[in-house]
């Protein structure tokens, strides 16, 4: 299979996952998009890289959440970033059409976006990417004590901030 092939084939494969997990940490569709072609880009330079990955889909969320923490520390001031922030509502579920489904997708895109970064990364990748706690520490390189903590507080915040409208929609 030709590089050209392989890179599409990979896009096909992961790029609906890496956009969920860039989108849930810069909450910012421009800035996802970007970010996500910035992956592709590296891996179009050097396709090696995946070929070099003992697990590929780990490897390449790895790679999306540095690009991502590289971009963060990129933007210019912690202003830009609330503003950012205050102007999108990044909606990184499928659409609803049933009443009480949407309330409760709203409320959890709000209740995501009130965790801090790293929470929300460990939130993300335990739920939607159904990694361990190992894999994530490994995956955010961090301790997995502290993986295990921040998707324990995590959780507990969405449990809190979820809880209203849990016992509104039973």
């Amino acid at each position: 299979m030709d590089e050209r092939r392989q890179l599409e084939a990979i896009y096909d494969e992961h790029a609906a996952a890496l956009y969920c997990l860039l989108l849930n940490l810069l909450r910012d569709e421009q800035e996802t998009r970007d970010v996500l072609h910035d992956v592709f880009r590296k891996l179009a330079a050097d396709p090696g890289l995946i070929e070099r990955a003992r697990k590929p889909r780990a490897y390449l969320l790895r790679l999306a959440h540095n690009q991502a923490i590289n971009f963060i520390r990129r933007r210019s001031a912690a202003d830009r970033r609330v503003d950012v922030l205050a102007q999108s509502e990044p909606e990184p579920f499928a659409p609803v059409t049933d009443p009480d489904a949407a309330a409760f997708k709203s409320a959890l895109t709000n209740a995501l976006a009130e965790l801090p970064p790293e929470q929300r990364a460990v939130v993300h990748l335990k739920l939607w990417e159904h990694l361990t706690l190992d894999a994530i520490a490994t995956l955010l390189d961090i301790p997995p004590n502290t993986a295990a903590s921040r998707y324990r507080y995590g959780i507990d915040k969405l449990r809190t901030l979820l809880r209203p409208v849990y016992d509104e929609l039973k």
